[in-house]
């Protein structure tokens, strides 16, 4: 029992055959409560997930039979959903662990679909008609929540754009729910991010010692340069080169970065003063650390302070 999947979209659609929800940044999660009360949790993968989530894995309409589909997400410390937090709970097994994380990083289920209910398989009934059953089920002020769904999906997109979220996923509001399919009758757009961060080191390519294959780069904050991640896509042999003959002048025996870098990205760097400005491409912003970044260019227009995340 695989959930039904989305295909990315090229253009989000604008005609009324479509709805347009939010993209949530969290884990794929399948709910299933039988009559006898009991509430199985299943990833995307089919592998069971309801230890981990003891907050979640009782439903709100008790031993009602039902099968929703939906996104676990928590919030980061600037209130935006955010994967790297349920990373630590993801795959905890133990439920005195799992209830300790529960008290700390706090979860929400998103629930967008519903395929059985009473014991009536709804799948084959129109997206509209589901969720005209999903929202009529009673979900509110409970830890399972529906989100809204929107009819311009071009506004929705701009929005979630401007607030840092994940994007949008577009629906045919005639689809089917067809388990374990990629459909083109779901679309999903996902948003990318370019903002300037400072270079504080480098990487050479494996088997290397003078190839720069990676930058590492931080963001000014009121607590100092703060590590935000390692880029290496977007490096191709011209730019190497180029970042090579920036970089060369500018060493340094230790690292410019005012926290801990991770010793997996530490290892064979080699530093730099924190002077070079750079542009980054990222998926979602308001995170600890760069989500697939991607190398754009310098920035030879900027100054470090000019690119401070509190000026």
């Amino acid at each position: 029992m695989r959930p039904m999947l989305a295909t990315t979209g090229t253009h989000v659609p604008t005609d009324a055959g479509w709805s347009h929800e939010v993209k949530w940044d969290g884990v794929r999660v399948l709910a299933d409560t039988t009559r006898g009360g009991t509430t199985r949790l299943l990833s995307r993968n089919e592998n069971p997930v309801t230890v981990a989530w003891p907050e979640l894995n009782r439903s709100p309409l008790g031993d009602r039979d039902l099968l929703v589909d939906g996104e676990v997400i928590a919030l980061n410390d600037r209130g935006l959903p955010d994967f790297r937090v349920l990373q630590d709970r993801m795959h905890v097994r133990n439920a005195a662990s799992a209830a300790r994380l529960a008290d700390r990083l706090p979860a929400t289920y998103m629930v967008f679909d519903v395929m059985r209910v009473d014991g009536k398989d709804v799948t084959d009934q129109p997206l509209g008609e589901r969720r005209r059953i999903l929202r009529g089920l009673g979900l509110e002020h409970s830890t399972w929540q529906v989100p809204d769904a929107y009819d311009d999906g071009p506004m929705l997109f701009d929005a979630t754009l401007q607030q840092g979220l994940e994007g949008i996923v577009s629906k045919r509001s005639t689809s089917r729910y067809v388990f374990g399919e990629r459909s083109r009758s779901w679309l999903k757009f996902a948003h990318r991010h370019r903002r300037s961060y400072v270079v504080g080191g480098w990487r050479p390519q494996e088997g290397t010692s003078d190839r720069l294959a990676a930058l590492l780069v931080g963001e000014l904050t009121g607590e100092g340069l703060v590590y935000r991640g390692r880029v290496g896509s977007g490096i191709g042999a011209v730019a190497s080169r180029s970042l090579t003959e920036l970089v060369a002048p500018i060493g340094r025996a230790d690292s410019p970065f005012d926290d801990e870098v991770p010793a997996v990205d530490a290892r064979g760097t080699f530093w730099v003063e924190p002077v070079l400005v750079v542009d980054v491409e990222t998926h979602g912003v308001g995170y600890t650390r760069l989500r697939q970044p991607s190398y754009r260019g310098v920035r030879p227009d900027l100054a470090p302070s000019d690119v401070r995340s509190d000026a």
